[in-house]
């Protein structure tokens, strides 16, 4: 009788095993194969059409910390991508524990800035969503990396 009762145990802490590993790699895999699902909407007036643009677009010159550790840091856009991250050599050094050592990069494409991470710990999001690919950044628009908020402004 102890005999079967061992055996039924294995058994139960072998499914137990079995069933986290695939609880596991599920979770991964969503996170892995997630899309950014970042969407811009267009701006409307009170009629509820959309606005056209009007003249030359803005562009981004600055970088400005809105929130954490360095609040006010504002740096100067070049042609150069902006490293993130709490390495030394990083554009802005980020002394923040959420954050990791290369965390993300800024980079210019055209006319237009890009974040995307780096294989972060705590990942970086542009307005409260994940940041999983290369993501447009328009201005004004918050970009999260740990602690620390950022934003593009002209």
């Amino acid at each position: 009788m102890q005999g079967l009762i061992l055996q039924l145990t294995r058994a139960g802490f072998l499914l137990l095993l079995w069933l986290f590993v695939w609880a596991v790699l599920r979770t991964l895999r969503s996170d892995i194969y997630a899309g950014s699902g970042v969407r811009v909407p267009p701006r409307y007036t009170r009629a509820g059409k959309v606005l056209p643009s009007l003249g030359k677009a803005k562009v981004p010159r600055y970088l400005v910390v809105t929130q954490g550790a360095l609040a006010g840091t504002r740096i100067t856009l070049g042609s150069q991508p902006v490293m993130i991250g709490r390495a030394d050599d990083s554009t802005l050094v980020l002394t923040d524990d959420y954050a990791s050592t290369r965390h993300a990069r800024l980079s210019q494409r055209g006319a237009d800035w890009y974040v995307e991470d780096l294989g972060s710990t705590n990942g970086t999001y542009l307005d409260r969503a994940k940041v999983t690919t290369a993501v447009r950044v328009p201005l004004g628009t918050p970009v999260r990396v740990g602690k620390t908020v950022i934003e593009l402004r002209p």
